[in-house]
């Protein structure tokens, strides 16, 4: 029996919602093995981010070196990292490993409006991280930082993956859930030639904390189990509308998504 393994690079939400936490459940429930780089230590619940404690570069890399040099990666993806220090030390360490299935979620601003990623790495994330990864994993907002542009319609959507295809990411999924104005909930997924769309029911809850770290690592998950990307995308789709739809009613805040949703539902 092969173990598929899938490498998590990102902070620790000590709320459970989001982050590591979220990554390492969304693995387990799709039968990967789920490793982690931790790279920096929040103090955050359902109410907001009370704190960020960065760990040092050094501690990253040596974290993923331990990895790498022993138990080896189908797939890794990345969340927080928080500065462009970091950006570039994890950077160098996958093109070290030569690691190819890369799922960057380009996480900045936290579910209470926190930023997460200091404004000198968003440059280092387009240098050197966009140009490793298999997929790409914005909302509406990441896109537009990294675009430059406004985002209001299908059509700009539409060019927004493109300019992200361009700085070098081989599939770009443009997220919909910030589109609030539409009934449904459509990614736009873009291999660098053709578009794929995934529609969802648009689900009326605040308790939506973790949904991109989430999604992302169920495309890492399936990725690191020999699904293609287009396969990926459309099993974590229905992964995190399980998820969002199938509501754990937790804190006084924005909550967490119900990660064995999906499962329970009899889908895999």
């Amino acid at each position: 029996m092969v173990t598929n393994k899938a490498l998590t690079i990102a902070g620790s939400d000590s709320g459970g919602g989001a982050g590591i936490q979220a990554d390492l459940k969304t693995f387990q429930e799709l039968a990967v093995f789920g490793m982690s780089a931790l790279t920096a230590v929040t103090a955050q619940n359902t109410l907001g981010v009370h704190g960020v404690y960065p760990l040092t570069s050094e501690a990253v890399i040596k974290q993923i070196q331990a990895i790498g040099d022993d138990l080896g990666v189908d797939a890794l993806k990345t969340g927080m990292l928080f500065s462009a220090e970091i950006i570039e030390a994890v950077s160098a360490q996958i093109k070290h490993y030569q690691w190819n299935n890369v799922v960057v979620d380009p996480v900045m601003i936290a579910k209470g409006g926190a930023s997460l990623l200091q404004d000198e790495a968003i440059a280092a994330l387009k240098e050197h991280l966009l140009p490793l990864a298999m997929v790409v994993t914005p909302n509406i907002p990441e896109a537009e930082v990294i675009t430059g542009m406004v985002i209001k319609t299908l059509d700009d959507k539409r060019e927004a993956a493109r300019k992200i295809v361009d700085l070098g990411a081989k599939h770009v999924v443009v997220k919909g859930g910030h589109d609030e104005e539409q009934e449904e909930a459509m990614d736009v997924l873009f291999d660098g030639q053709e578009f794929s769309y995934f529609n969802s029911k648009r689900i009326l809850t605040k308790n939506t904390h973790g949904t991109g770290c989430t999604f992302s690592a169920a495309i890492t998950a399936g990725l690191a189990s020999g699904q293609n990307a287009h396969e990926a995308v459309a099993r974590a789709k229905k992964f995190i509308q399980a998820a969002i739809e199938d509501d754990l009613k937790l804190g006084q805040g924005h909550g967490p998504t119900n990660h064995w949703a999906y499962n329970r539902r009899g889908s895999y």
